[in-house]
């Protein structure tokens, strides 16, 4: 049980608690990754997907069940606490990037070391390695508005590296690409999970994209299940 980290048990999300319209988007949801995991989790757009990556990066709190992240139980943690491990334990790769446009490559990548406390030597230093390895060095001081979409995307892969997360949440990172500069930035993510041995959930609608992650989970309607478990549910 020691490589697990993620374990969460019997989530359950309700919105407009309490209220005529409350909502339940997840039904009981069981989910538990190895450290190392190159994972995928499927499902249409109003499965509950991004709500269950909510939870998992510790953007939103489950309304019952019980989630370990990384020996942290999530659910007993303060807000301070939740904004720390978000900062140093998860890394977020996005569709549209959330770079801050104002600010150039380098810097985009520093600020999540600048919420860590790290003094301004070294986050320009690891930024400048980050970049270096997602094939960003020579436009480091370029703007969002002065990149493509893949370059975008490349420094937002190196953003998420800053604090060395040991985890990483791809929310249809490919969505806003072409396949051709979708493949760069797959092939990314396979050599963080190969090579630093990082823990990579891939949130996604493409099947494609999901076939080469070692294992793929389906979302239905607020529901989770293996591979295996949807072709046995499918009708006929």
């Amino acid at each position: 049980m020691q490589n697990l980290i993620i374990q969460m048990s019997t989530i359950v999300k309700r919105f407009y608690i309490g209220e005529p319209n409350e909502l339940e988007v997840l039904h009981g949801i069981d989910l538990t990754v190895e450290k190392g995991e190159f994972l995928s989790i499927v499902g249409v757009s109003g499965s509950g997907k991004t709500t269950l990556m909510n939870i998992i990066g510790a953007l939103d709190r489950a309304t019952e069940g019980s989630y370990i992240l990384n020996n942290t139980v999530i659910e007993e943690a303060e807000d301070e606490e939740l904004s720390a491990i978000r900062n140093r334990q998860v890394g977020f790769v996005f569709q549209n990037f959330n770079l801050i446009p104002r600010t150039n490559a380098l810097k985009n990548v520093e600020l999540p070391m600048m919420y860590a406390g790290v003094n301004q030597r070294r986050r320009t230093e690891r930024a400048k390695e980050l970049l270096a390895m997602v094939g960003m060095e020579e436009r480091m001081n370029h703007r969002p508005n002065e990149l493509s979409g893949g370059e975008k995307q490349r420094v937002a892969i190196a953003r998420a590296m800053a604090n060395d997360p040991a985890i990483i949440l791809a929310d249809e990172p490919t969505g806003s690409l072409d396949s051709k500069t979708g493949r760069l930035v797959m092939d990314l993510f396979h050599q963080l999970n190969r090579e630093q041995g990082k823990t990579i959930i891939l949130i996604t609608h493409n099947s494609e994209l999901a076939g080469e992650t070692g294992r793929i989970l389906t979302m239905h309607d607020g529901l989770l299940f293996d591979e295996q478990e949807v072709t046995r549910h499918e009708p006929g």
